[in-house]
């Protein structure tokens, strides 16, 4: 279900996609107030058809300012190289399922926006955000699966992303991102204790990264500038910013 959009200041359109309730908590508990434009925080539901359908939906919906739309699918994921640690930030510089690959924008420009933001909010204590290729799965990814898909060079997974960005620009260009809080890691998987630890650290990362957000949407609204409705080229898989 869509949140009300913010009021209209006359810039594009900002889609901001995620899978499960508490995540769109988290997001709108951080107020929408400094968009550059009217904002919509989708709940599409858990996994890659529903993404699809609740992204395609939220488009289709806005007649005349569906392809000028930017769209930034976030939420929780899995990282899958060692060393990641619950509340760590995923910016993929593209993401990949079995339908293909979607190029992000703006990477770095993102990433380095939710190191300053995360900085700033007293949230970023410890953490690291890694850039590079986010893949896309229908289930929960564990033990040999998950050292597979990072040998693939993907750094981090989840169900929704791949399947939102694809369909976003399946409408018409438009700047697209995917920013993940990693929720367990290779040394910290879900099946263990301290889960809850993880998933309450995930929260309080996950209500600090709208500022970022706005930022990127601002860059991509500058004629000619990074994000003018092109991708940026691929950052190098593993880049990481410390915060």
């Amino acid at each position: 279900m869509a949140s009300g959009p913010a009021p209209d200041t006359g810039g594009a359109p900002l889609l901001i996609a995620c899978a499960l309730g508490i995540e769109r908590f988290a997001l709108r508990g951080a107020g929408l107030g400094a968009a550059a434009g009217p904002v919509t925080v989708l709940r599409t539901g858990m996994g890659p058809q529903a993404a699809e359908r609740a992204v395609r939906r939220a488009l289709a919906e806005a007649p005349g300012r569906a392809v000028r739309t930017a769209v930034v699918a976030t939420g929780f994921c899995a990282g899958l190289a060692p060393g990641m640690h619950p509340g760590d930030l995923v910016v993929a510089d593209e993401t990949r399922d079995p339908a293909g690959r979607t190029p992000c924008h703006g990477s770095r420009l993102l990433a380095e926006a939710l190191a300053r933001h995360a900085r700033r909010a007293g949230g970023g204590a410890g953490r690291t955000v890694h850039i590079g290729p986010v893949v896309g799965s229908n289930h929960v990814v564990r033990g040999a699966e998950r050292a597979g898909l990072h040998a693939a060079g993907a750094i981090a997974v989840d169900m929704e992303s791949a399947a939102t960005l694809r369909s976003a620009v399946r409408g018409g260009a438009r700047p697209v991102a995917a920013v993940r809080v990693i929720v367990d890691a290779p040394e910290h998987e879900l099946v263990r204790i301290g889960t809850l630890r993880g998933g309450i650290s995930a929260f309080r990362v996950l209500r600090t990264v709208l500022p970022a957000f706005f930022d990127w949407h601002r860059s991509s609204l500058l004629p000619g500038g990074e994000l003018d409705g092109h991708a940026a080229p691929p950052d190098h898989p593993g880049r990481d910013v410390s915060l």
